[in-house]
């Protein structure tokens, strides 16, 4: 369950949580759960106090909308509820204002333009830089992905739509390329849907360590977490992992070094750089699957040295998201959207010699 609504306009701070509340959540059938309104709140609020919660609630800043028979989902009119002890039903709605003082500021400065590499009805496909992350997260609440197409969809289709554009899929944030996005409900529903019957084509370009032998080949090795590892995101090649399928070929022989282009036939996490370093050729400049993981937790912690910046050879690993093939909700027909090769990583390139 989110905490946050799942259309709002996040180049704004968020002011309320919305919860729901579900017996399922507390393992119990929907006609046994009758509980506190400060309890439900601790369940979900995790880093509060419960002492701190009562006091939210006391001060004005929780609203319920109780369910009845006659609405089981609330009638849609939340009352502020000022007493910690009032029992909940399932399926009442709660909201949490968030105090002004706890809110985070607003961003300051412009959001940065985005790049559209393709627009119809629904969809929008945009261009993405290296080191911009999706979605706000951890130290990278500003200017990410979305931020920049909601401000976009706000000034350029104001009057089309009537809803917060959601991606269509992720990009970790040192990778470039094509990155999709529904722009409204249906078309986003339809988009996913592609993605999880693997009817989306996807292919990458990525510059890898070594002369890669072969013209072309087919990994099949298993992924799953990498229990050994000190990074807790780590992925590894396992016999018990999930299955997945990475098809690539060379683009470009260059000395001590090859472009290779991968086609992913399924979308495990991390799944291009983890074939790639098992196979014996890492990506370029990858901080996790590269010469040593420290690099990764070094870079985590800002605390890189020269040594380290020259041993990874570039600020980012060299993985560029080059064509997406995905099928037009509204037209349904085959639409092909391509992205050229990152600069950083083409001017990397052009300062090398051909094999």
């Amino acid at each position: 369950m989110g905490l946050f609504e799942k259309e709002r306009d996040l180049n704004r701070p968020p002011d309320r949580i919305h919860l729901e509340v579900d017996g399922s959540f507390f393992r119990l059938k929907a006609n046994e759960l009758h509980l506190r309104l400060d309890q439900f709140l601790l369940a979900h609020l995790t880093w509060r106090s419960r002492t701190s919660i009562q006091a939210l609630v006391r001060d004005g800043f929780v609203q319920v909308d109780h369910a009845t028979p006659e609405h089981p989902k609330g009638a849609g009119s939340p009352q502020t509820e000022t007493r910690p002890g009032r029992k909940l039903r399932h399926g009442s709605q709660v909201t949490v204002i968030i105090p002004e003082e706890l809110r985070l500021p607003e961003p300051e400065g412009d959001v940065s333009p985005v790049d559209v590499l393709h627009l119809e009805a629904g969809v929008m496909v945009v261009d993405k830089p290296p080191h911009v992350p999706v979605h706000p997260s951890g130290r990278h609440t500003l200017d990410t992905m979305i931020q920049r197409v909601h401000a976009h969809c706000a000034r350029e289709m104001a009057d089309e739509l009537g809803l917060a554009p959601r991606l269509s899929h992720r990009l970790d944030r040192e990778t470039s390329g094509v990155l999709l996005v529904g722009t409204r409900t249906q078309a986003h529903r339809e988009l996913r849907r592609q993605f999880e019957a693997h009817e989306v084509q996807k292919t990458y370009l990525a510059l890898v360590s070594g002369e890669v032998p072969a013209e072309n080949g087919s990994i099949r090795w298993p992924i799953g977490p990498d229990h050994h590892s000190a990074v807790r995101l780590k992925m590894t090649v396992t016999e018990d992992g999930l299955s997945c399928r990475t098809d690539w070929r060379v683009v470009q022989r260059l000395a001590g070094y090859t472009l290779v282009e991968c086609d992913l036939h399924t979308g495990r996490q991390h799944q291009i750089r983890v074939h790639l370093a098992a196979m014996g050729h890492p990506i370029v400049g990858d901080k996790l699957y590269g010469p040593d993981e420290q690099l990764f937790i070094r870079a985590a912690d800002d605390t890189l040295t020269e040594a380290d910046r020259a041993q990874l050879q570039m600020d980012r690993q060299a993985l560029h998201h080059h064509r997406l093939v995905f099928k037009s909700p509204k037209a349904n027909h085959p639409v092909t959207v391509e992205s050229p090769l990152a600069h950083d990583i083409q001017e990397f390139i052009d300062q090398l010699p051909n094999a």
